[in-house]
């Protein structure tokens, strides 16, 4: 699949002079750059799932002190 975008003047440039010292092309920094963003961004998603299913089912978090100071006793 292409895509395209648009980039400013000074994006572009970094793009460019990074791709021109380590020999690599700058789709490989494009598609490197939107790999990770996804990655993080199903992390958050999943991460906010999780969260809403916690506290639908009634649960509630506890400081962790409090916690330690039961599995003391």
């Amino acid at each position: 699949m292409t895509i395209s975008i648009r980039l400013t003047a000074e994006e572009e440039a970094r793009l460019d002079g990074l791709a021109r010292r380590t020999g690599r092309s700058k789709s490989f920094y494009v598609r490197t750059a939107l790999h990770a963003y996804l990655a993080d961004l199903e992390d958050a998603f999943a991460a906010d799932s999780a969260i809403e299913d916690f506290e639908s089912g009634g649960r509630r978090s506890r400081p962790l002190a409090a916690l330690k100071a039961e599995t003391e006793r």
